[in-house]
């Protein structure tokens, strides 16, 4: 693995980075398993900042399925992806976890004493003991317009799933997009932008029936407006879509916000150095740690033996990392397990009171 100095002046490294974070442990997915084992670190008071690639927490499970139903969850009989990720992020706040929304891991390298230094496409770096890859199946980027040279109006005019509406107040929006997370910015956008407009490629959407109910019936309200078509240009001022029929219309606009969903890419974690079978990392089974020292591998992103994609073989992976990890942050130290329902040292930490 490529060694940096402390300033990340390595091949490859971002320019000019600040001072790096210094962790016990650095998560490199917010999605369920990503959470939990936030969770399962902080019962074993070891620290953690959590980096994701998308602007909010829940990965995948959010982002693709966030309204379905998922039954095989232990002792929840049904819930959604957006519900299971509000019980993980409730579960997970008493040790506070710092997040890192809309940055990817770019780099890793070893230090000289050990720890490892993690930079994101924003800068961000940070040195840690500890190193979890909870990616799932890579990070999950939004997928993007289909037009030539679009790329540089990105952040001005152009935005992809933005994590918040407040700077569109009193501007005029078109909202492209056909699922879940399309409709409810669109429809969230009615209260506070001058204008709003939802194009989708056709009169049909991927979302749940409520919500299209919703956007359908502000588009009779005359609150919202609806347009069938394919963008095929845009200059930063007005978006030209082309409608089935193949004629062409031109949206004058403030802001264009693009919910076309999300695809996953391996990136950057190809080119840490780590080793890969069909772009999964292998990991041993004890620790879930994988050929790289305190560089740990749980869920979707790692393969063994028997491996299954299922979140609650996440659930098990996380907590066996964590106890992996403790060998390094607090090396020669034994530490026990320790039950929530007795000890007193973990209700402490979880701010709970129990009835004696």
């Amino acid at each position: 693995m490529e060694r940096q100095d402390r300033q990340g002046r390595g091949a490859g490294a971002l320019n000019q980075p600040t001072a790096p974070i210094e962790t016990d442990a650095l998560i490199v997915g917010a999605g369920p398993v990503g959470l939990f084992l936030a969770f399962q670190l902080g019962l074993l008071e070891i620290s953690c900042h959590i980096v994701d690639a998308l602007p909010a927490a829940g990965g995948q499970c959010v982002a693709l399925y966030g309204h379905k139903p998922i039954y095989d969850i232990p002792g929840t009989p049904v819930t959604s992806g957006r519900e299971l990720a509000q019980s993980l992020l409730q579960q997970v706040a008493p040790f506070k976890p710092q997040f890192h929304f809309g940055e990817q891991v770019a780099t890793m390298a070893r230090q000289d004493d050990g720890r490892l230094l993690m930079t994101t496409s924003a800068g961000t770096s940070f040195l840690a003991k500890t190193v979890f890859i909870a990616a799932g199946v890579g990070a999950f980027v939004p997928k993007r317009i289909a037009i030539e040279d679009i790329g540089r109006f990105e952040g001005q005019s152009l935005f992809y799933h933005p994590d918040s509406l407040d700077r569109f107040a009193g501007q005029a929006v078109v909202v492209n997009g056909g699922d879940d997370i399309a409709l409810e910015t669109a429809i969230a956008l009615v209260a506070t932008a001058r204008q709003v407009t939802l194009v989708h490629r056709r009169d049909g959407f991927q979302a749940d029936e409520a919500i299209v109910a919703s956007m359908r019936a502000l588009v009779a309200a005359g609150k919202l407006a609806f347009r069938v078509g394919q963008p095929t240009a845009f200059d930063g001022k007005q978006l030209q879509i082309t409608t089935p029929d193949a004629t062409t219309v031109d949206l004058p606009l403030d802001a264009l916000v693009a919910c076309l969903g999300i695809s996953p890419r391996l990136g950057p974690i190809a080119d840490w150095g780590l080793e890969l079978e069909r772009k999964q990392v292998p990991v041993d089974t004890e620790k879930y740690e994988t050929r790289e020292r305190g560089v740990f591998a749980v869920g979707d992103i790692n393969t063994y033996p028997g491996k299954k994609k299922l979140i609650v073989c996440g659930f098990h992976e996380a907590t066996l990392a964590a106890w992996g990890a403790t060998a390094i942050v607090f090396p020669g130290k034994a530490v026990p397990l320790q039950y929530t329902t007795t000890s007193t040292r973990l209700h402490e930490l979880l701010g709970v009171t129990v009835p004696r």
